[in-house]
C-alpha cells in the first residue's frame, strides 16, 4: 500500500507554505550534510519540487489504498497510523463517501467510533491510484538502480512507527513520512524550550560565520529569502538573534548571535545529536551510511558536492 504526506502532530504547529518549499538548488551546508534528517528533509523538498496533482488527491488515494487489507473499526486510528491529523481526516472521508468510494458507518460495539469500509469505486480508484504512483516513484528515483531503490525503501521503512510500517510503500512516501516523523522526534526534544530542529541551521550558521547579511545567510543554507526571513523573524523575536550593520558595508544590516543565541545553539545542538543517535539505533549496523549515500545520489544533480561533503563528514 501507499502513504502519502503526512500531517504535524495536532499539538504543533503546521508547517507554512513558505517552510515547506524552503529548499533551493545550490551548494548545501557542509555541517549539516553528514545528519540522514537533514538530508531527508532535502530529499522531501526536492520530491515536492515535482508536485503533479492536488494534496487532497494524495490524501484521498492515501486512505484508499489503506482500506484495501479490509474495513477499519476506528477513524481515529486510521488517521493516527497514517499521520493525518483527525480534524483534515473528517474531510478526506466525507469527500470518499461523497464519491461513493468509502461506506462509513457506526461501530456498534463503540457507537462513537465510525468503520470504514472500501466499496467496488474506491477499489476502482486504488488501482488507478497505483499505476500513477509507480509512474511517479519511477521518474523521483531515476538516479538509483532498481536494487537501490529496494535498499532505500528498507532503510526508509526502519525510521517510521511499527504500526505504520505495513501500511507505507513507494519512496517518495516513505521519505515523506519518514522526515515527518524525524521531525516530530527532534521537536519533541526540545519542548518547552521555544526551539525547534529546524533553528539549527541558522544557529550553527550565525556562529561559524559572525555578522552575517541576511542574503548571506540564505545562500549558505541554500534556502528562499522568504524563508530565511520567516527564521529569522523567530529567532529575533526569541531574542537569540539581532538584526546591527553590516561591519563590510555600513548600508546594509547583518545578523548576529546573541549571548542567549550561543547558549541556545547549544541546546539544538545537543538534541540534533540525540536525534542522530535515534536514527542510527533505527536503521542498524551499517544503515546509517548506507541510507546517508543513497540521499546524496538522489540530492547530487540539485546539489553538486553533496557526496564528497557527506563523505568528509562521516
Amino acid at each position: 500500500m501507499t502513504i502519502v504526506r503526512g500531517e504535524p502532530d495536532a499539538t504543533q504547529k503546521p508547517v507554512s507554505a513558505t517552510e515547506a518549499t524552503a529548499e533551493v538548488p545550490g551548494v548545501l551546508p557542509e555541517a549539516l550534510t553528514g545528519f540522514i534528517g537533514y538530508l531527508l528533509r532535502r530529499v522531501f523538498a526536492q520530491f515536492t519540487t515535482y508536485a503533479d496533482g492536488p494534496e487532497d488527491d494524495s490524501r484521498d488515494f492515501l486512505v484508499l489504498d489503506a482500506l484495501t487489507g479490509g474495513d477499519w473499526v476506528s477513524q481515529l486510528d486510521l488517521a493516527e497510523r497514517l499521520g493525518i491529523n483527525r480534524t483534515i481526516m473528517v474531510g478526506v472521508i466525507d469527500r470518499l463517501e461523497s464519491r461513493g468510494q468509502v461506506l462509513r458507518t457506526r461501530n456498534p460495539d463503540n457507537r462513537r467510533q465510525y468503520i470504514l469500509s472500501l466499496t467496488d469505486q474506491g477499489r476502482a480508484a486504488v488501482e488507478t491510484g497505483r499505476r500513477a504512483v509507480a509512474e511517479r516513484d519511477a521518474r523521483l528515483t531515476a538516479a538509483l538502480s532498481a536494487e537501490q531503490v529496494g535498499r532505500l525503501n528498507t532503510l526508509l521503512a526502519r525510521l517510521l512507527p511499527e504500526g505504520s510500517q505495513e501500511l507505507v510503500q513507494g519512496t517518495e512516501h516513505l521519505v515523506e513520512q519518514a522526515h515527518h516523523r524525524l521531525r516530530r522526534l527532534g521537536d519533541e526534544k526540545l519542548a518547552g524550550t521555544g526551539l525547534r530542529v529546524r533553528h539549527y541551521g541558522p544557529l550553527s550558521v550565525l556562529a561559524a560565520s559572525g555578522p552575517c547579511p541576511q542574503q548571506r545567510l540564505a545562500q549558505e543554507l541554500a534556502i528562499t529569502g522568504p524563508a530565511t526571513s520567516q527564521l529569522v523573524d523567530e529567532l529575533v523575536e526569541g531574542g537569540m538573534v539581532v538584526r546591527g550593520r553590516d561591519p563590510h558595508d555600513r548600508r546594509r544590516h547583518a545578523l548576529e548571535l546573541t549571548e542567549l543565541g550561543h547558549a541556545r545553539l547549544k541546546e539544538v545542538a545537543e538534541a540534533v545529536d540525540l536525534l542522530a543517535a535515534d536514527v542510527a539505533e533505527l536503521l542498524g549496523p551499517g544503515g546509517e551510511d548506507e541510507l546517508r549515500a543513497l540521499l546524496v545520489q538522489l540530492l547530487e544533480p540539485a546539489h553538486p558536492g553533496v557526496s564528497e561533503a557527506a563523505g568528509r563528514l562521516v
